[in-house]
């Protein structure tokens, strides 16, 4: 069953992503293949008649799933998408994980001067993890990419402050009121196209996706949407806990936010 918000949630995200293209010319999306962010970018077609509008950035580590990249490659065709693939490398980092965190930090910061994109739309919900929780819709990170979470702008429902240094950018966050299960209804409702590993095989499933190296799969015989959305009701497990990053210290994540991560 269809939450009585989803609507409003769709609504306010759908406001969101339109205020970001008005105010930000060069403006581009971060795309993981994940549920997030590929039914941000449905959000976004829905607010512009079908289209993508902006540039969508994968950060490719080169040894996300088989799937994923099937996935990537068959729904930028059938969505037209302005894909920009970009390699970071594999080097050990502060969060003791190389195949991620501030490796694709580094690279993003590279793809970002490249293309002089001066605003980043990134599909984060509130929910996922307690440093996501201070984040706004409308999010100003400096040259260095630095977050300052102890000091945000105002933000009002009609009224987003977006000032930074002048060689800086603004983050995007249409999702953030969104839940996993909000997610998950929209893809239903709207027909999302959905990547396979979310689905279960011999008894296992994705609940939320990174790379083959951090990712671990949990126990599960659900094989559709609706049976998601049931799994989820009932479950008392964080839906990232097949991550392996997650299970860092809180600070570590902090620490990683407030340089850039994505």
């Amino acid at each position: 069953m269809i939450k009585q918000n989803l609507k409003e949630l769709q609504e306010k995200s759908i406001y969101v992503i339109r205020e970001a293209k008005i105010k930000f010319p060069k403006i581009a999306a971060l795309w993981s293949m994940g549920k997030d962010s590929t039914a941000m970018l449905a959000l976004a077609r829905k607010a512009f008649l079908g289209k993508v509008p902006f540039p969508v950035i994968h950060i490719d580590n080169g040894i996300d799933f088989p799937e994923t990249y099937k996935f990537r490659e068959d729904l930028a065709k059938k969505w037209n998408l302005d894909l920009i693939v970009a390699k970071s490398k594999i080097k050990p980092e502060m969060s003791g994980f190389a195949c991620c965190g501030a490796n694709k930090t580094v690279e993003l910061k590279q793809v970002m001067k490249e293309y002089g994109f001066d605003a980043l739309i990134v599909s984060i919900r509130r929910d996922e993890h307690g440093i996501r929780a201070k984040e706004r819709y409308f999010s100003p990170r400096n040259e260095a990419f630095k977050w300052n979470y102890k000091d945000q702008p105002a933000e009002l429902w009609d009224d987003y402050s977006s000032k930074l240094d002048e060689k800086g950018h603004v983050r995007i966050h249409p999702l953030l009121d969104f839940n996993e299960i909000d997610i998950w209804n929209f893809t239903k409702k709207e027909k999302v196209p959905v990547n396979p590993l979310y689905f279960a095989r011999d008894g296992y499933r994705y609940r939320s996706l990174g790379c083959t190296h951090c990712t671990k799969p949990l126990k599960s015989n659900v094989k559709n949407i609706d049976g998601i959305i049931k799994e989820l009701e009932k479950t008392t497990i964080e839906e990232r806990s097949g991550r392996e990053q997650d299970k860092e210290k809180a600070y570590v994540m902090e620490k990683l936010r407030a340089l850039g991560y994505m």
